[in-house]
């Protein structure tokens, strides 16, 4: 699978990102590291990490190994990840860049994304809370986080930078008020939210988009027993039994048919493998608009409604 060529992305910049990647999110340290590795042996060139995820250094260490024993070089791996919300501010930005380069060994990122708009209180642990529970909020802007990625970018500490979790007017705010335009949003994109406005609005702009919890994050802390399941959903069953591929290659294919990157995240050999395997099918118009049928953007896992009341929160327009 190794030699399978995968589709890229060509970012606004000119450079290029593979459609398909790995994500890291909720994977535990003492997983990660053999998730990572064998996502490298079996293909994957795209891994997508964040800060606040807790498990950059044992990424870090699978591909150190992954380079050392010749599989890949680190020019063929695109490595992304994200500015967390306590470092908005911009002595913190380089600071907790180095952070994230030192843990996984690298001296560069080739996509650096601002995982959320709003920001917490800095300097305290990565989810300030106070005696209630309630995150407790900085003021910080996001420009001017975004201007220190700017300067990042020309120290050659990164190659490209975006954005994550973003609303349209927050987007437009970026692109009117940057001189290095955002190259990627990073949004949670599958069936159950297909973010046809913002994909439209991206595509308008010249912003390539990435889809997170591509299979719908059934495995989220906060999931409830009453939630209803993408993958156990019977459009997708349908489909995946005629096809004779698992729901999970079915909703995967739908993203990169449509020209998004997923970025499935798993710590299982078997399917860190087989979701990799979505280039021998196709999907069929009718298969298309089965996936494309669903109530729109009804079903957001990942909204952080505990936020709401933060002054950036994004979510709080229709997109």
């Amino acid at each position: 699978m190794a030699d399978v060529p995968v589709p890229e992305l060509t970012f606004n910049n000119g450079l290029k990102m593979p459609q398909v990647g790995f994500g890291t999110w909720k994977s535990k340290p003492g997983q990660v590291e053999e998730a990572v590795k064998c996502a490298i042996s079996s293909g994957y060139r795209h891994i997508d990490c964040a800060r606040a995820y807790g498990n950059e250094k044992e990424v870090g260490v699978a591909i150190k190994e992954k380079i050392d024993d010749g599989t890949v070089k680190r020019e063929d791996l695109f490595i992304t990840t994200k500015l967390w919300n306590t470092f908005h501010r911009k002595d913190l930005v380089a600071v907790t860049l180095q952070a994230s380069l030192d843990d996984l060994g690298l001296d560069y990122v080739d996509l650096y994304l601002i995982h959320w708009p709003q920001a917490y209180v800095e300097e305290r642990e990565m989810f300030p809370k106070d005696d209630n529970g309630k995150f407790i909020y900085s003021d910080v802007h996001f420009l001017e986080a975004w201007k220190a990625m700017e300067d990042l970018v020309d120290a050659g500490k990164i190659k490209s930078i975006g954005l994550s979790n973003f609303n349209s007017e927050q987007i437009q705010e970026v692109i009117d008020n940057s001189r290095i335009k955002p190259v990627n949003h990073q949004i949670e994109l599958n069936p159950y939210l297909s973010q046809d406005k913002m994909f439209e609005f991206c595509k308008k702009k010249n912003i390539t988009v990435t889809a997170y919890s591509p299979l719908g994050s059934a495995d989220r802390p906060w999931a409830k027993p009453e939630d209803p399941t993408l993958l156990e959903d019977s459009k997708v069953t349908a489909i995946a039994d005629r096809l004779k591929k698992t729901p999970a290659q079915v909703v995967l294919h739908w993203g990169v048919q449509r020209g998004v990157a997923v970025i499935p995240k798993s710590v299982n050999e078997g399917r860190i493998k087989s979701n990799f395997e979505l280039f021998d099918f196709s999907l069929t118009d009718d298969d298309m608009a089965a996936l494309n049928s669903f109530a729109g953007d009804h079903y957001r896992a990942c909204g952080l409604e505990w936020v709401k009341d933060h002054p950036l929160y994004p979510f709080n327009i229709p997109f």
